[in-house]
């Protein structure tokens, strides 16, 4: 009887341990920045700023309907950061992290192409992390610096590119 009692509990142990080991395998960290594009280019630069306290949400939509399946909102960290956990699989969704509000009004326009990073939230792809870093994402201040001439030199383009 207690070899009995013994294997019952092992198996019931195995069991639970299974279970919280798929759970987490349904939960993701995504990862990712939001910038302020100084110099209105549209892409990072040296004069790039982080923006902390910056509103992102996380939005999965449903592939054949386009319909909203999923949302959470994180806000960023003092170095504009954000770290935002996904509690379930998202296999047949489309997901984006979006820009939703700058925390700087004088660097407020979102900067279009750099306003969402595309997010993939299934472990049914290979990918052995459970953090997805998804690219950063950037709102256009309101004038560029007056170096900017000179940081867009750097990267071999005139004011007049832009």
């Amino acid at each position: 009887m207690a070899k009995m009692i013994t294997l019952f509990v092992v198996c019931l142990v195995l069991f639970a341990s299974i279970n919280v080991s798929a759970n987490f395998m349904d939960t993701f960290l995504v990862v990712g920045k939001v910038y302020c594009d100084t110099c209105r280019c549209g892409f990072e630069t040296s004069a790039s700023k982080y923006l902390p306290g910056s509103r992102v949400r996380i939005e999965c939509k449903n592939r054949d309907t386009n319909d909203l399946a999923y949302t959470v909102e994180g806000f960023t960290n003092s170095k504009g950061e954000y770290k935002i956990l996904v509690n379930s699989d998202r296999r047949d969704e489309f997901c984006d992290v979006v820009l939703i509000r700058s925390s700087d009004p004088m660097c407020a326009e979102p900067n279009t192409g750099r306003d969402r990073a595309r997010v993939v939230l299934t472990s049914n792809n290979g990918m052995v992390s459970n953090t997805r870093f998804a690219n950063s994402m950037g709102f256009l201040s309101n004038e560029p610096l007056a170096s900017c001439t000179k940081i867009l030199q750097q990267y071999e383009f005139s004011e007049d590119q832009f």
